[in-house]
C-alpha cells in the first residue's frame, strides 16, 4: 500500500502549503506545479498505481486519509478562513456522494442537486428558529425533507430518459429559486440568518480553549463534517457492493434489458433519486449552520453545476474521486482571489479539459469488490 500512503502524503503536504500560501504569485505558481505534476503522473500511470494501491487496502488507506485531514486542520487551528474552507470540503463531498449515487450508480441525471441542497439549509433555518428541535435531529429532517420534496420530480424522472429527464430537473432548480425569492416567510431576496450548532448545551460557535491553545471554532463543524463524509462514504460504498449497487449498475448502463431480466427499473430509479436527495439535504442543513445565512442566490442552477463538475473531475461512480475534485474545486478559487469572479469559466475550462484528455476523471472507478480483503488475482501475501 506503499505508492497510495505516498501519493496521500504528498497530497496533504501540498495542500498545507497552498492554504498557508498568501501571495497570488506563490500561489499560482503552486497551482501550475499540481497540475504539471498530475499531468506527469498520468502520463507515466502513476495514478493508476496509487488508485490501485488504495483500493486493495481501502479500509487502512481511509484510516490514514482520516488522519490526514486530522493533521490539515490542526496545522490551521486558530485560522478562520482556511478551517472554514477545510469545512465546506466535506459537505460539498457528501451532497456529490449523492449524486454520484444518483448518475454515476443508477445513470438518473439530476442538475437540481443545489436545490435539494437548498432545501436541507432553509430546513436547518427554519426549524432552528421557530422550534425547539435539537440540531442533530434538524439535519436528519433536512435530509428526509429533501428526499420527499424530491418525490415531487418522480413522475416526470421516471417517465423520461436521458435528456429530457436532465431538462426536468433544471426546470426544478429554477423553479425553486423563484420559489424562494417570492416567499416573505423564508426571507424572500434577503434570505434568512441561522443560528450557529448546539449539542448539549455546547455552542458550536464558541471558540475552543485546550491547555492555552485556542482553536477556531469552525474546529467544532470540520470535525462534525468529517464525520458526517465517513458515514456517507461508508454508505456509499457498501451500497455499491451489494446487490443495490449490481442492480443499480445494471440499471444504468442498459435500463430496457434490466428490464427484460426482471429488474424493476421503477423501483431502483426511486431507491437512488431518494438516497442521493437525502445525503445533498443533511449536507444543506449542517452547511446552513456553518455560514450563518441562507439566501435565494445560493442555490441556484449554476451551484448546481458545480457538484457536477466535481464528480466529473474526479470520476463518475469513484467516492474517492469525489472527495478529491471537491477539495480542488472549492479551494483553487478561493485562493486565486484575481479570478473569483470567473470561477464558472475555470470549471467549465476544467471539465473540458477532462473530458477531452481523461474522460474516466482523475480517479476512475475501480473495478467493483463485493467483499473486503485482496481482489482476484492478488496474492495473500503480496504487497503492492
Amino acid at each position: 500500500m506503499w505508492p497510495g500512503l505516498a501519493a496521500l502524503a504528498a497530497a496533504t503536504c501540498y495542500l498545507i502549503a497552498l492554504l498557508a500560501a498568501e501571495r497570488q504569485g506563490i500561489i499560482i505558481a503552486l497551482i501550475g506545479l499540481g497540475i504539471a505534476a498530475v499531468a506527469a503522473a498520468a502520463r507515466f500511470r502513476l495514478l493508476d498505481v496509487a488508485s490501485r494501491s488504495a483500493v486493495r487496502h481501502e479500509d487502512a488507506f481511509g484510516r490514514c486519509t482520516i488522519v490526514a485531514a486530522l493533521a490539515v486542520a490542526a496545522f490551521f487551528h486558530d485560522d478562520h478562513f482556511v478551517l472554514l474552507l477545510l469545512t465546506t470540503v466535506p459537505l460539498y463531498s457528501v451532497a456529490t456522494l449523492g449524486l454520484n449515487i444518483q448518475i454515476g450508480y443508477a445513470g438518473v441525471l439530476n442538475f437540481a442537486g443545489a436545490s435539494f441542497f437548498g432545501i436541507g439549509a432553509y430546513t436547518s433555518a427554519v426549524l432552528n428558529a421557530q422550534t425547539a428541535v435539537p440540531h442533530l435531529l434538524v439535519i436528519v429532517v433536512g435530509g428526509l425533507l429533501a428526499a420527499l420534496i424530491g418525490s415531487v420530480l418522480l413522475l416526470p424522472v421516471l417517465r423520461t430518459r436521458g435528456h429530457y429527464a436532465a431538462v426536468v430537473t433544471i426546470a426544478f432548480a429554477l423553479l425553486f429559486r423563484t420559489f424562494l425569492e417570492v416567499n416573505d416567510v423564508l426571507g424572500g431576496p434577503q434570505g434568512m440568518q441561522v443560528k450557529g450548532m448546539t449539542i448539549l448545551g455546547w455552542a458550536f460557535n464558541d471558540n475552543i480553549e485546550i491547555g492555552g491553545v485556542s482553536l477556531s471554532f469552525y474546529m467544532n463543524y470540520y470535525v462534525l463534517s468529517l464525520l458526517l463524509l465517513i458515514g456517507a462514504f461508508i454508505l456509499t460504498r457498501r451500497l455499491e457492493r451489494s446487490w443495490i449497487g449490481l442492480n443499480l449498475d445494471a440499471l444504468r448502463l442498459d435500463e430496457t434489458a434490466a428490464g427484460c431480466f426482471g429488474l424493476d427499473v421503477t423501483r431502483w430509479k426511486i431507491t437512488a433519486f431518494l438516497i442521493g436527495n437525502f445525503l445533498m439535504g443533511i449536507a444543506g442543513a449542517l452547511f446552513a449552520m456553518v455560514g450563518g445565512f441562507v439566501a435565494p442566490n445560493n442555490y441556484t442552477f449554476a451551484d448546481s453545476l458545480i457538484l457536477v463538475s466535481i464528480l466529473l473531475l474526479g470520476g463518475i461512480g469513484n467516492p474517492w474521486g469525489v472527495v478529491v475534485a471537491a477539495v480542488i474545486v472549492v479551494v483553487v478559487p478561493e485562493k486565486l482571489q484575481a479570478i473569483a469572479e470567473y470561477r464558472f469559466l475555470l470549471y467549465a475550462i476544467m471539465v473540458i479539459g477532462i473530458l477531452l484528455f481523461r474522460p474516466d476523471g482523475l480517479l476512475p472507478r475501480p473495478v467493483r469488490r463485493y467483499f473486503s480483503g485482496p481482489l482476484p488475482g492478488q496474492l495473500p501475501g503480496r504487497r503492492s
